[in-house]
């Protein structure tokens, strides 16, 4: 194999294959890129088995010749030195060459050269990269928006495995749901998409978010879900991961529909009264919000460091006095989710799990669990 190519391009491709190269892989093959020169372009492909992701630097971007001097064939090359190696070179265009299928040439027409050991790519682990399953197309900035309003309300413990994944669900009406939960919060956004497919899987949440960030700048991704892996082809990347097994639970039956408390109050405004008090309580601890129509109040208490409270100057409540106690980072993490201006917390009563919402947009619920305080 053997080829020149624009830096650019190649390092752009490096960098978003990158993401899926373990820190400490399981399989010592797996630290390298597996690079491979055919019909289509230079592939780049890595995977830390729970991730894969393969990116193709086509031989032209529109009528830009990006790669000349094609000898078609393959290699395995260590994905950091790689990177590294292309980041640094200062030419406009690397050249790279495998010899004897154990030495990888690198050098870039300005004085610097470098060989690298490697290997033959039919070493590398065999990765599925088929697209079969149930098959839809969604916007990028859609499909990032559900994820970023839900995913975070996954769990990030590894004792039940099923809530560290977005639960994604679609019914064939044209409506994608993802629901999130640690069984103590959970978040619910829907968007619209063009298909009527119908399925039900579990992505696992932290990857699910790593993968939308590598959107950026892409318009549509196309998705196929099938019975072990989620794909998603964008652009000239293509990303795979395993499904989460197991059935999750069931949640719609817990997010109340009648409240007898309301409170109307600035988001902003909140989450920074939240913030300061906040400070006093220890990890995982909760604060109270005490409601009444003409007071609203966050306090805390600390045994060891002492006590705050703050008073909420924007706010509307209606219903009798109410007092709630929760764990602070979780409202604030639904109120920054919402995206508004003004949010409405919704109760049933003390104890019973309350909805944070934006009055404006019915496709978000976020739900959370009060704590009981003495």
């Amino acid at each position: 194999m053997r080829f020149t190519i624009n830096k650019e391009a190649f390092l752009k491709a490096l960098t978003t294959v990158g993401h899926a190269i373990p820190a400490k892989p399981v399989i010592a093959l797996l630290t390298n890129f597996r690079l491979e020169l055919n019909e289509k372009g230079l592939e780049i492909l890595g995977s830390d088995n729970e991730i894969t992701i393969r990116s193709t630097v086509p031989y032209k971007i529109g009528q830009i010749e990006v790669i000349r001097g094609a000898g078609l064939g393959g290699a395995l090359v260590n994905a950091h030195m790689l990177t590294e190696i292309v980041r640094r070179m200062e030419g406009d265009e690397i050249s790279m060459e495998i010899i004897d299928d154990s030495v990888a040439k690198i050098d870039d027409g300005t004085g610097s050269s470098f060989r690298l050991i490697s290997a033959k790519a039919e070493e590398y682990p065999d990765i599925d990269l088929e697209e079969d399953g149930q098959v839809f197309e969604a916007k990028c900035d859609a499909l990032t928006l559900l994820v970023d309003q839900s995913a975070f309300a996954a769990s990030t413990k590894d004792q039940r495995p099923i809530l560290t994944a977005l639960n994604l669900e679609a019914a064939g009406d044209g409506q994608l749901i993802a629901t999130a939960t640690d069984s103590a919060r959970l978040a619910r956004k829907s968007i619209h998409i063009d298909s009527d497919v119908r399925f039900r899987c579990n992505v696992k949440a932290r990857i699910f978010s790593d993968i939308v960030r590598l959107f950026e700048g892409s318009e549509y991704v196309k998705v196929a879900i099938s019975a072990s892996k989620a794909l998603f082809s964008f652009d000239n990347t293509v990303v795979a991961t395993r499904l989460v097994a197991g059935d999750y639970p069931v949640t719609k039956a817990i997010i109340p529909t009648s409240f007898n408390y309301f409170l109307e109050v600035n988001a902003q405004e909140l989450v920074n009264a939240m913030g300061r008090v906040s400070i006093l309580s220890e990890k995982d601890s909760a604060v109270k919000l005490s409601m009444r129509e003409d007071e609203c109040e966050i306090y805390a208490k600390n045994e060891r460091s002492g006590s705050a409270n703050e008073r909420i100057q924007t706010f509307s409540f209606n219903g009798e006095r109410l007092e709630v106690s929760f764990n602070p980072q979780f409202v604030i993490d639904a109120i920054k989710a919402l995206r508004a201006d003004d949010v409405t917390l919704c109760f049933q009563a003390e104890m019973k799990p309350f909805v944070v919402k934006n009055p404006r947009d019915d496709s978000i619920v976020e739900l959370i669990t009060p704590m009981r305080t003495y």
